[in-house]
């Protein structure tokens, strides 16, 4: 295969103004990707962004490349990721295109493709559009250009398809909800999905001004969600990210509940129902408490590596059907293609309503074990990892833990950081190990910068 230039594990991204994101770029991105996937006849592209600032003008880029290519555009205007996936797949277009950064601050951005199936692109098609945008830009006759036009229904559309995943038996009549929507793509979508459904919603993070995305809220930062429920005294919060694609719960004492709990909860309630298809799937970084409480009830757990992308290769592998990351991406191929921030929260809490328990309650069966995870920012092109010293420490810390514990070194395929996971009974012993790891990687760093 081809060494990538462009394409990490979700897409292409980086900062604003900075290649690959400059106007001029982008323009070439969306001829190449043009070229290469207008090979379904129907010659249309569904492209929703988030709320970032920048957005405004990677879509227009993003859109004079992919007429010039021959390709009409439909723009959703801000809408969350999966949206785009869902629209994609109803509209059978050639493919979906979404602008964001997903949890990224405002002045990162990137693009994520879909295909028709409203899936993320193959490699072998990522591989193509990079192999294209090495090749000069032509233009299609004008006859042939594209066209561009607005989709008036998008929001309604994907409220509803939400809310067809929610059990038609059951409403969230009596429950208090506080919704972080992180000034995201979510903003005028979830709060409107769980009150339709009958919840009393107190909605937070929804004034998005198009630098406030993601800044101090939402699923990467919830202690003012915390501070809400409890304020509240709600029964439960929810908090997306960005883009929509990464759900974190709060219970009613304000405990977190991480990605690999929503798993765990949604996986024991198909199991009750007796819907679970197969086992679940995790990545490298899943908790090992979540692998040991499956196993007390005989269920398969599966590791992908890092990404959605992965989760969603390895459930169409084992021909299984839920999958999540601990960050909060979370998989349910029986609903929808693709990780869904609101499907998942309504998935828990079809859970808490039909058995009338808590949410707490309902991940009481999994202890976390202590785990600690340390980004370090590296110098650009950088790669510590390859250092001897940093390797020595990395085996010293395996032997230490031996098997009670867990060590992962990995470059994130969305940011400059190395991410240090070091996970072990002992909270203590942990968070020691992991800084240890994570200052040899920070010496290593400077000494090849």
């Amino acid at each position: 295969m081809r060494e990538r230039k462009y394409f990490g594990t979700d897409g292409i991204r980086g900062k604003v103004g900075k290649n690959p994101i400059t106007p001029d770029f982008i323009l070439k991105l969306g001829w190449a990707a043009g070229k290469v996937l207008s090979r379904h006849g129907s010659r249309k592209i569904i492209m929703g962004k988030d709320t970032r600032i920048s957005g405004y003008m990677l879509e227009s880029a993003l859109e004079a490349g992919l007429a010039a290519a021959g390709l009409s555009t439909s723009f959703t205007g801000p809408m969350p990721t999966p949206a785009v996936a869902y629209l994609t797949r109803t509209f059978r277009a050639e493919a979906g295109i979404v602008i964001s950064a997903s949890h990224n601050p405002f002045y990162d951005n990137g693009i994520k493709f879909f295909s028709i199936n409203g899936e993320k692109l193959p490699d072998y098609v990522e591989d193509a559009i990079e192999a294209e945008i090495d090749q000069p830009l032509t233009c299609m006759e004008s006859s042939k250009l594209g066209k561009a036009s607005r989709m008036i229904d998008a929001a309604g559309r994907y409220i509803e398809f939400c809310k067809g995943t929610f059990p038609s038996k059951l409403n969230l009549q009596g429950l208090k909800i506080v919704i972080d929507c992180a000034n995201g793509a979510t903003y005028h979508i979830a709060p409107n999905v769980f009150r339709e459904l009958g919840a009393t919603v107190i909605a937070i993070g929804i004034t998005p001004d198009g630098m406030n995305i993601n800044k101090n809220c939402g699923a990467t930062n919830i202690r003012q969600l915390q501070r809400w429920v409890l304020k509240e005294n709600a029964h439960v919060g929810l908090a997306f990210d960005g883009d929509g694609d990464r759900v974190i719960m709060v219970d009613h004492l304000g405990n977190k509940v991480d990605g690999d709990q929503i798993l765990y909860i949604i996986v024991c309630e198909e199991r009750r129902q007796s819907q679970l298809h197969g086992g679940a799937v995790g990545t490298l970084m899943s908790n090992m408490g979540l692998e040991l409480a499956l196993k007390k009830f005989g269920i398969p757990f599966a590791r992908a590596k890092v990404g959605d992308r992965y989760v969603l290769e390895k459930l169409q592998e084992l021909d299984w059907r839920i999958g999540a990351e601990n960050s909060g991406h979370v998989i349910l191929l029986e609903k929808t293609t693709t990780g869904d921030g609101i499907i998942a929260g309504l998935q828990v809490l079809s859970a808490m309503v039909s058995n009338h328990m808590s949410l707490c309650d309902l991940y009481r069966g999994i202890q976390l074990l202590p785990q600690v995870l340390i980004n370090v920012h590296l110098s650009e092109n950088n790669n510590p990892l390859e250092s001897t010293k940093v390797r020595k420490i990395t085996q010293q810390v395996k032997t230490e833990l031996a098997d009670r514990g867990r060590v992962l070194l990995r470059r994130s395929g969305t940011e400059t950081v190395v991410r240090v996971m070091v996970e072990g009974e002992n909270a203590q012993q942990v968070t020691a190990l992991a800084q240890r790891i994570a200052d040899a990687v920070k010496a290593a760093d400077a000494q090849d910068h």
